[in-house]
């Protein structure tokens, strides 16, 4: 049996915050590492660039661009929940966070094709 706050909107919100955080913390030893590259291995680090320009790759830091507006909007909308007072429209502010995370992501996209 699924618990009723669950099933609210809200712990969607709540999910997705904490999914693309947990996603994001594994993305940045990979990216640290390559950035590392351009001390230690040029060579290396433009075979990667190289690799960089695969579509698959572009698809791949749009993912990474909607994480991150997901978790920065997400973040903003849960310190406005701390500090703000609480009402009705906070299912409003969350999917406008996913919106906006959308939007952002897309033009990030549209940019890197």
């Amino acid at each position: 049996m699924i618990q009723p706050h669950r099933s609210h909107t809200l712990f969607l919100a709540f999910l997705l915050h904490r999914i693309s955080g947990l996603l994001l913390a594994l993305f940045l030893p990979i990216h640290f590492w390559v950035l590392s590259l351009t001390l230690t291995a040029p060579n290396e680090f433009d075979s990667m660039l190289a690799w960089s320009d695969n579509s698959f790759v572009k698809l791949a830091e749009f993912v990474l661009v909607f994480l991150l507006a997901v978790h920065i909007f997400g973040g903003l909308r849960l310190i406005a929940l701390e500090l703000l007072d609480w009402n009705s429209g906070q299912k409003t502010a969350a999917a406008s966070a996913v919106a906006i995370a959308v939007f952002v992501s897309g033009i990030f996209l549209l940019r890197a094709i």
